[in-house]
């Protein structure tokens, strides 16, 4: 997966990023029907594959600095 292979601070702009295309795709769905009503909960699957990833790397460099 791409996401893997992104540092923290791209993590963190990408989480970032998919926040804000769900935001306003809920802001969309106000004044039209989705299209797709699919993508609400692929956003949210992604934002949080991203999170776990982004918890990982952190996890993984709290480990390193324990030894």
């Amino acid at each position: 997966n791409s996401l893997k292979q992104l540092n923290e601070k791209q993590l963190f702009e990408e989480i970032e990023k998919l926040r804000r295309e769900l935001f306003s795709l809920k802001l969309a769905v106000v004044s039209s029907p989705p299209k797709d009503v699919t993508q609400f909960s692929k956003l949210r699957k992604s934002i949080a594959r991203a999170l776990t990833y982004l918890q990982e790397k952190q996890s993984n460099v709290m480990q390193e600095e324990v030894k």
